[in-house]
């Protein structure tokens, strides 16, 4: 039992030691192999590699892909007119010399991107202050991006190199102060308010034109119907004028009978109408009365005359 148990600590120490001494290198990363605290080794390519065990050597690792930088400072900036506006921006860098990058920035990914957020937010800073707000948001915006990455490019690779590669740098957001925003919205809502009043009122100022000149022609149209109506009214009555002179004229007497019986027509206009009259003095009883052979003789008178 003894030997087994020897023998079993022995492979678990064997095991143990084989695995400390083992290390695997994935493809998205940097090995670094230390001797001591001190960098013995950088290992690019992925796979199985050996090494001594602690604390002989030791292994570390750093990312080789490409990283995303963003900001982190809202700190506002100032232009050329004095302006306080608030930038946001990216750069898309990677670790190229791990063994340089260890020995100037740090031992990690975020040593890298503290320092060079510095270096990028000092880039913007410069070329903001020598832009006005135009330029910023339109006309100079590529200009200004390729300038800071030129100048951060200069930083990384200069009598110190980073081992660090700049691949991109964007600026993605370019406003005011929220203070300042809100003095701009407020102008173009009164800006934007002014250009509806405007409107408004011209709509309505054509609106009442179009309502006077539309009811200007119906009082023309009207006047001229009723003109018109009138005047062929009064065709009418004349016309019936003297056709009632030429009938009348013929038969005075008639026409008086006539003319008595349309006033007692006229008189009762409803069934509950009554008139009270004397038969003795009144001109309609007294043709029924007297001249009726006065209206009879005229009607009998006719029919010799037409004999003829």
């Amino acid at each position: 039992m003894n030997k087994i148990g020897l023998i079993a600590s022995s492979l678990l120490v064997l095991l143990a030691l084989a695995s400390s001494m083992l290390f695997v290198v994935d493809q998205r990363q940097f090995g670094v192999v230390y001797a001591l605290g001190q960098i013995r080794e950088v290992i690019t390519q992925p796979g199985l590699h050996f090494k001594l065990p602690p604390p002989f050597q030791n292994v570390s690792y750093i990312d080789k892909r490409l990283l995303t930088l963003e900001s982190m400072d809202p700190e506002p900036m100032l232009t050329a007119e004095k302006q306080r506006v608030v930038i946001d921006w990216f750069v898309r860098w990677r670790i190229s010399d791990p063994m340089q990058y260890i020995r100037s920035v740090g031992l990690d990914e975020q040593a890298g991107a503290l320092q060079l957020n510095r270096v990028v937010r000092n880039a913007f800073q410069e070329e903001i202050n020598r832009r006005t707000v135009r330029e910023l948001l339109s006309t100079g915006r590529e200009q200004i991006m390729s300038e800071v990455k030129r100048e951060v490019q200069e930083v990384v690779t200069g009598a110190k190199p980073w081992g660090v590669e700049v691949v991109d740098v964007r600026m993605t957001r370019a406003d005011y102060v929220e203070a300042i925003t809100e003095s701009v919205y407020r102008r173009m809502q009164a800006e934007r308010n002014r250009v509806a009043n405007e409107l408004r009122s011209t709509g309505g100022a054509e609106g009442e034109k179009i309502r006077a000149d539309a009811d200007r022609q119906r009082e023309i149209t009207i006047a001229n119907a009723y003109r018109d109506a009138q005047r062929v009214k009064g065709e009418g009555d004349a016309r019936a004028a003297a056709l009632y002179a030429d009938a009348f004229g013929r038969d005075p007497q008639f026409a008086q009978f006539y003319r008595s019986l349309e006033a007692y027509k006229s008189s009762f206009g409803k069934r509950s109408d009554v008139m009270v009259v004397d038969p003795s003095n009144t001109e309609f009883f007294r043709a029924f009365r007297g001249g009726g052979a006065s209206i009879t003789g005229g009607a009998a008178a006719a029919p010799p005359a037409n004999s003829r």
